[in-house]
């Protein structure tokens, strides 16, 4: 799949100043910046910021890059700026609703991950919350994919899933998996504060988080395939919680 890198910084006095300003930033992409003041200072401040570092080659940067040149260091930028877990709860506190968000675990296609968005903004979700590795970022593809929706609906990028479902939890938000196997998500009154997993196609939901999802719901059936694509299967299931919601 061909990716798209509008959004990037590149050469490592222009990175450095990007990082130490505070600049929000998705990754690194590095081939050898190894042997400089620069370069150590570089990596230090992503350690500090836990923005992934993720090596790769010269042919790669030059891709990415355009061209330009890199000096071997390449870092991805949003689209747009990340919120915070307080703006989503303060849309909803806005709007007099509870509290609907989405929780995208390991959503690396950024066409799904705009989709999602999508769908979650015309559903009337109050917020979208994805992590900072395992997944894509808001870049340029997402943001076209979303249509416009991330103008309107803010999207949290977190360091850990599972700590930010406990603090959800502690909030009175009630999360749901969203897996084969559960309980049909027609059947479950979703009307309350709801928080909704969406896992990668393929892998699914991670173990570890399924683990600290409250309740597993599915979307029945009747075709041989097995399974929806995942922007598809948000959608059905935001929808259906915004009919139940509406008819409340």
């Amino acid at each position: 799949m061909k990716r798209d890198f509008t959004n990037i910084i590149v050469g490592k006095n222009a990175v450095l100043e990007a990082l130490k300003s505070g600049r929000a930033a998705d990754s690194l992409y590095v081939s050898s910046i190894q042997g400089s003041n620069t370069a150590s200072s570089i990596l230090k401040e992503c350690k500090k910021r836990g923005i992934p570092v993720k090596k790769t080659d010269v042919r790669k940067l030059d891709e990415m890059s355009g061209g330009a040149v890199h000096q071997g260091v390449v870092l991805t930028i949003p689209a747009v700026e990340y919120s915070t877990l307080d703006d989503i709860f303060e849309l909803s506190k806005q709007r007099g609703e509870n509290p609907l968000i989405v929780i995208c675990d390991g959503i690396e296609d950024p066409h799904n991950l705009g989709a999602i968005i999508r769908s979650a903004e015309l559903a009337g979700a109050h917020g979208v919350i994805i992590p900072k590795r395992r997944s894509v970022g808001l870049n340029h593809t997402v943001a076209k994919a979303a249509c416009g929706a991330l103008e309107y609906i803010p999207v949290c990028r977190v360091t850990n899933i599972t700590s930010v479902i406990d603090e959800l939890k502690s909030k009175g938000v009630w999360i749901y998996a969203a897996d084969m196997g559960g309980k049909a998500v027609y059947e479950e009154d979703m009307k309350g504060p709801a928080a909704i997993v969406i896992g990668a196609e393929g892998e699914g939901i991670s173990r570890l988080v399924k683990e600290h999802c409250d309740v597993t719901v599915s979307i029945p059936m009747s075709g041989k395939i097995g399974s929806l694509n995942a922007s598809v299967a948000a959608g059905i299931i935001l929808f259906e919680i915004k009919r139940q919601r509406d008819m409340a």
